[in-house]
């Protein structure tokens, strides 16, 4: 039986069992304040906040130099109100005292909403925070700046504490002495216990032989994925009121693999020597793999990056979970971080002894202060050496931490946008950029607009009502769109410009850089029976890269006057873009005076086409047209607040809403840089 057959075996068998019921850990302490109120309050997860006005003995001067505050303005990505709407402003030194248990670890977790609070501006905050164990934290900290650099509405900082052998905890928060008056504030505070999760040392990447002992050690939590899966949140966590992301964002270049889920059903069993709050079951019960074509694996890496601060020591914690296979050997792969081997041949079958048993791996790794050093890489490649039946790579979770250093310092710069896309933002030159101060060029990057997600499934859903009752009825956008390409990016400039032998060399490394004679091979030629749209930037085929992938290609017309300035900010652009409901772009070719952009290939077409029935589209179901306006309504609130950069779509409409083969909504994006209006 070929090999691809067995595989797919294995995926019919391996779903039956029970329901796994890991334990859930129970905190001996658990304080969540809302500061600055005098109210308690649940938030959006159904966790109870108090007002830290409760207890005197939280503040250390009972609150007497600091100011309760409301927030000037809401914004919509906010999970919640609570407790995000009020703070707790500092314009001194000031500390909160927490009595917890000496014997346990514990989560420190900082929540800050950027917002000016009684009319103090919200880039007039400036602090550090550290505790009475000697750590420092934060330093110099800019929420307001880093929320810019990043694109997010909030921030949530989260830190494992060592034991306190005291029983008192102390957090202090300190304006940051400037020639300007400036404040410190905080949202936020939540303290609660933790099981020791961090007790085995990690094993240093490149020298195997070595370790780092963790278990003494603070850690803040960069990243936490679900990998294969959905969002959890902290109701849903094993009793740590963790977040789990989704990766799909982080997963590099066109080949993401597949993901694949055994459901709540399947029966996860803890070993003995696994906590079961390690991770929970909704974890390990799915995995992301390389996918069932051997002869593809073994060329490519499943990889995902991630920005981290350069100069210190991070902890990479992979979660394992064998959900389809029973013996060893029949998938081993190589694990890399930062392009050195971690681990040869990995084996979750001879780690665990069988299927359904959870497993994981620490190793640690030194990020340089270097150029390039901000990105961390994880990837996986199929072990070649020991000839597995399936050559394939999984994975359930992935999390990363950074480690104090020896002065007792986590403390990082506040981020920075590329020059770039701060070139693309402010639309400045060298010479006006030197002028101004770094942190003032972190407006974010705007591409086109709606308010948010919220709004988008009103719009989308909007569409599906008023055409299910009138199909005659104009688009709600207000044009009618005569090409099915119409969702691809369409160049907005006037700049003219030939393309750059360079740019393969500056852009290679942020997706695939394909050569003119594939974009020949996948599209014959550019046969004019391949076109599936036509506009003023040129041509759209539909092609075929690396023997079967169907690809869509779009080719620039050379009358269009499109320049490779913008040619190459697109694809910075759009590069970083990932999600499971946006349309990816894959790869570029420029060669030859050619400009090609190479994207997903979306099967079923627009929701235009199963709205009006064009192009002999079936008609959707109601189910079909509600997960495709929250699909829609994920890709554009991941626009606005999961992307590094804010990119407001500016042009939501029907054929704008593409349909995978799995019925799975993604939204395309476009390329007309604009300054991003004020918030």
């Amino acid at each position: 039986m070929p090999r691809r057959s067995l595989l797919l075996a294995f995926l019919v068998v391996a779903g039956a069992a029970i329901t796994a019921n890991a334990k859930v850990y129970a905190p001996v302490d658990s304080i969540l304040l809302n500061c600055g109120s005098t109210a308690d309050g649940l938030d959006g997860d159904g966790r109870k906040w108090q007002a830290d006005t409760n207890n005197n003995e939280w503040l250390g001067d009972a609150g007497k130099s600091s100011i309760m505050a409301a927030a000037d303005e809401l914004d919509s990505s906010l999970p919640s109100t609570i407790p995000y709407m009020t703070a707790r402003v500092f314009t001194v030194e000031t500390a909160y005292n927490f009595t917890v248990n000496p014997k346990d670890r514990h989560w420190l977790r900082l929540l800050f909403y950027p917002s000016s609070y009684n009319g103090i501006a919200p880039e007039d905050f400036r602090f550090s925070v550290s505790t009475s164990t000697g750590l420092t934290l934060l330093r110099n900290f800019s929420v307001w700046v880093t929320t810019k650099a990043l694109t997010q509405g909030y921030l949530v900082r989260e830190f494992s504490i060592p034991r306190t052998p005291t029983g008192v905890l102390t957090v202090t928060f300190t304006p940051t002495p400037m020639t300007n008056v400036t404040y410190a504030y905080i949202n936020g505070l939540e303290v609660s216990s933790m099981p020791d999760i961090f007790d085995d040392p990690a094993t240093m990447v490149g020298f195997a032989d070595q370790t780092v002992d963790i278990a003494g050690a603070t850690l803040q939590t960069m990243y936490r994925f679900n990998v294969g899966g959905g969002f959890i949140p902290p109701s849903n966590d094993s009793g740590l009121s963790r977040s789990w992301f989704d990766d799909t964002p982080y997963v590099f270049g066109v080949m993401q693999g597949v993901t694949y889920n055994a459901g709540a059903r399947f029966h996860v069993k803890y070993p003995s020597e696994i906590a079961e709050y390690v991770a929970p079951v909704e974890v390990y019960t799915g995995t992301r793999s390389m996918g069932s074509d051997a002869r593809v694996n073994q060329n490519y890496n499943l990889t995902w990056t991630m920005e981290v601060d350069a100069n210190f020591t991070y902890v990479v914690r992979f979660h394992f979970c064998e959900l389809l296979l029973n013996r060893p050997n029949q998938r081993a792969f190589d694990i890399y971080v930062n392009n050195k081997t971690a681990q040869s041949d990995a084996d979750v079958i001879e780690m665990t002894s069988e299927r359904g048993v959870p497993t994981y791996k620490d190793f640690a790794v030194h990020m340089p202060d270097e150029p390039g050093d901000e990105i961390m890489w994880i990837a996986l490649h199929p072990s070649v050496a020991l000839r597995p039946q399936f050559y394939d790579a999984i994975l359930s979770g992935l999390e990363v931490f950074k480690l104090n250093d020896t002065a007792g310092n986590l403390a990082a710069p506040n981020p920075l946008p590329s020059k770039m896309l701060a070139d693309a933002e402010l639309g400045a030159s060298d010479k006006d950029r030197s002028r101004k101060s770094k942190e003032q060029a972190n407006m974010a990057t705007v591409i086109g607009g709606t308010a948010g997600g919220a709004a988008a499934v009103g719009i989308v859903a909007a569409i599906c009502v008023v055409v299910y009752h009138n199909k005659k009825t104009k688009e709600l956008s207000g044009s009618e769109s005569h090409t099915s390409a119409g969702w691809l990016p369409l160049y907005n400039s006037h700049t003219s410009g030939k393309s750059s032998g360079h740019l393969a060399a500056n852009l290679g490394g942020m997706c695939r850089h394909f050569s003119l004679a594939e974009m020949k091979a996948g599209t014959k030629n550019f046969s004019e029976s391949l076109v599936i749209g036509v506009g003023g930037f040129g041509k759209v085929y539909s092609g075929v890269v690396d023997g079967d992938t169907k690809v869509a290609i779009k080719r620039s017309n050379p009358s269009s006057e499109q320049g490779v300035l913008e040619f190459q900010t697109e694809i910075e652009m759009l590069s970083k873009l990932r999600h499971r409901h946006l349309v990816s772009l894959i790869g570029f070719c420029e060669e030859d005076n050619e400009m090609i952009l190479v994207y997903d290939y979306m099967e079923h077409g627009t929701l235009r086409e199963h709205l009006y029935n064009k192009g002999g589209k079936p008609p959707l179901s109601w189910r079909h047209r509600l997960d495709i306006c929250i699909g829609a309504a994920r890709g554009l609130h991941y626009l606005h607040t999961g992307a590094k950069y804010t990119i407001i779509h500016r042009d939501v409409k029907t054929t704008n809403i593409l349909v995978d083969e799995n019925w799975v909504a993604k939204v395309s994006t476009s390329a007309s840089p604009s300054p991003a209006p004020p918030r």
